[in-house]
């Protein structure tokens, strides 16, 4: 039996990955992982045998490379971000039980840490991670979980904020959040974190309802106290206050 691995590469470029990740990857005879980011990493690891499925395709690439270890292989599994965190971990757990195959989880920076970082220190005091796809997920729980956090104010970031089958999503998360919340909260949106088309912004929640977000995008919504400081987006924990 050969050893298995569960990647995060970070969001994408080589220095944003972690020195774990880059030499578990140096390591790994095959790796397995979505094309998009497979095709981050080939120019790093051209010797490397690779597997790779589209969209949607998350079950069979995760079966192809379960078979690749127990067939005695060093085999890998990239995903973006951190492995663990929407990622193939817990569907590879599902699918190796009872094989006696080890899983090796090696983390990485997900995109609510990393989209942070461009636009400031939003995610200073509690936060949330939310996803707004609703393929796995119904929407009737997403709205639950929004309507939720928006109610124990707490920074929220935004995964999958939209797509082409999901272009109103943005906009549907924040009339929920906006009952709990003023429409001038601080928002932001950072959109191809660490690649060469890299941006981010600040505006308003209801500035936000406007936005026209895609998958390459990653969205944060402040609390009550987050601010803007010097063009960045600022939640304060509270250090100055209780220094006064």
């Amino acid at each position: 039996m050969g050893e298995l691995y569960v990647v995060g590469i970070g969001p994408g470029a080589a220095d944003e990955m972690t020195l774990r990740a880059a030499e578990t990857l140096r390591h790994a005879e095959v790796i397995a992982g979505y094309q998009g980011y497979i095709d981050l990493i080939r120019p790093l690891f051209p010797d490397k045998e690779f597997i790779s499925t589209p969209m949607r395709g998350e079950t069979e690439r995760c079966r192809l490379l379960l078979a690749e270890a127990l067939g005695g292989k060093h085999a890998a599994m990239v995903c973006s971000g951190d492995a663990g965190v929407y990622g193939m971990t817990g569907l590879l757990y599902e699918l190796a039980e009872g094989t006696g195959l080890e899983i090796n989880v090696v983390p990485g920076v997900t995109a609510a840490l990393s989209g942070a970082a461009l636009l400031g220190a939003p995610l200073g005091h509690d936060f949330a991670v939310i996803s707004l796809s609703d393929l796995l997920t119904p929407w009737e729980t997403i709205e639950k979980r929004l309507d939720h956090a928006a109610a124990g104010d707490l920074c929220i970031a935004l995964y999958n904020p939209a797509s082409m089958k999901r272009k109103d999503h943005l906009s549907r998360a924040c009339e929920i959040i906006l009952r709990h919340a003023s429409p001038e909260t601080v928002c932001g949106a950072a959109r191809n974190i660490a690649r060469p088309e890299e941006s981010f912004c600040l505006m308003t929640l209801k500035e936000l309802q406007d936005y026209q977000a895609d998958m390459f995008t990653t969205v944060f919504i402040g609390n009550s106290q987050t601010r803007v400081i010097d063009g960045r987006m600022v939640t304060p924990r509270g250090y100055t206050e209780r220094n006064k």
